[in-house]
């Protein structure tokens, strides 16, 4: 593992929370430490050709309207200047 690391926050349908939660208890591991490993090891495995990656962002589910959600908030002047974060 490299030295340095950041945190990411991930949320997941309730039936992948349920899934993870069984397999944690069979691993006898903490729930986020196996999603840490499961999220390392598709990024490894991830292709990282434009093309691929894009149909991988196509099969995320509601992606397509939050987009139009957020451009539609952003028409509407409903956003947060980045230097106000």
């Amino acid at each position: 593992m490299a030295a340095e690391s950041f945190r990411v926050n991930v949320t997941v349908p309730a039936e992948y929370k349920e899934k993870l939660a069984r397999l944690a208890e069979r691993t006898h591991a903490r729930e986020g430490t196996l999603a840490s490993s499961l999220l390392i090891r598709a990024l490894d495995e991830a292709d990282p050709e434009p093309a691929h990656i894009a149909e991988l962002l196509d099969r995320i589910p509601g992606a397509w309207e939050r987009i139009d959600r957020g451009l539609e908030q952003a028409r509407r002047g409903q956003t947060i200047p980045l230097d106000e974060l």
